[in-house]
């Protein structure tokens, strides 16, 4: 049974519908791109899926159960999937080691003991033991990115849901956040990413899917998403950002 599966998902903002019929499926630690224009759908697709947002139609089914319709405490489905986002979202009244405590303890009831245990093994999973005790205002954009996905680990999810977690960093800053998802797809943990990163997409993901107006337009294997896509809008999108890509390259050159 898939861990995450979307049936017919549909979402509307008064009279925009930016979701328009969503059906796919994320298999138990399977990596999942989600490619595709600003507006697309992207970002609303996986905030309906954790229900930051409410799916105004279709299903969201969590090990084959309806979110929507379960008893399962929000709270709880968002300990169970972990998102990070693009702006880290972290509390700047706590410490780094705080961010990745709290959760913990208000929603799992772990112990603080325990709870700064495990905080502590993440932390340093992700290179940012030395800085247990900064504030979020004390350190840079690519080190606060990485505390919240020590904080998303630290709730021990069944699967991890990105943002686009690298497009509010510093180009410089962007690789270090890459590298911990990077050495975290290799876990085997179940992970949904939204990211702007296309060699990043071709080298983690089990599978890249394209969305377009609101609409899953294609997926396959990163393989035949580049090198060989089907759809039309796939291949203007791909050519755009990948010239757009050189063109900036040969400029840094």
């Amino acid at each position: 049974m898939a861990v995450v599966e979307v049936k017919g998902l549909r979402k509307s903002f008064g009279n925009n519908e930016v979701l328009k019929g969503i059906d796919f499926k994320v298999e138990k630690g399977e990596v999942v791109c989600i490619i595709g224009a600003s507006g697309s759908g992207k970002s609303t697709l996986l905030r309906c899926i954790n229900l930051l947002e409410t799916p105004s139609g279709g299903e969201v089914l969590f090990h084959g159960q309806d979110v929507a319709k379960s008893r399962i405490p929000p709270a709880t489905l968002r300990a169970k999937m972990g998102m990070v986002f693009q702006q880290f979202n972290l509390f700047d009244n706590l410490t780094v080691l705080g961010n990745c405590v709290v959760g913990q303890v208000r929603v799992l009831r772990r112990t603080r003991p325990e709870a700064v245990k495990i905080a502590k093994e993440y932390l340093d999973k992700v290179g940012m033991s030395q800085f247990i005790n900064a504030r979020p205002n004390q350190i840079s954009g690519g080190q606060k990115q990485r505390v919240a996905i020590a904080r998303a680990l630290s709730m021990e999810p069944e699967a991890l849901l990105f943002d686009e977690p690298t497009s509010a960093l510093d180009p410089e800053m962007v690789g270090e956040v890459l590298k911990v998802i990077r050495d975290l797809a290799k876990t085997g943990l179940t992970m949904l990413i939204v990211t702007h990163e296309m060699d990043f997409a071709k080298e983690v993901a089990d599978r890249v899917v394209f969305m377009a107006d609101g609409v899953i337009a294609e997926e396959d294997v990163p393989r035949n998403i580049f090198n060989n896509p089907q759809n039309e809008k796939t291949r203007t999108f791909l050519t755009r950002i990948l010239n757009r890509d050189s063109l900036s390259s040969e400029m840094a050159g």
